[in-house]
């Protein structure tokens, strides 16, 4: 445990925690701005979408180069 020798030294040590703990705040509220905006329904559309396309176009491509 850290030992103060003047007020000075206790309110510094003060504000810096209560900066570190307004700084961890504002990330939290951050992290989970981002996650509700992951989880909407139309972003997992988007996604599914873009799969979708990306996997149909390489499924033609083979059934071209490889045509029975």
């Amino acid at each position: 445990m850290k030992t103060y020798t003047t007020f000075k030294d206790i309110e510094h040590d003060l504000t810096r925690h209560k900066l570190e703990r307004d700084i961890a705040w504002e990330e939290l509220k951050l992290i989970k701005t981002e996650y509700k905006q992951d989880l909407e329904p139309l972003n997992w559309i988007s996604t599914a979408l873009k799969l979708t396309g990306k996997y149909s176009f390489i499924a033609m491509i083979r059934n071209w180069l490889f045509k029975k």
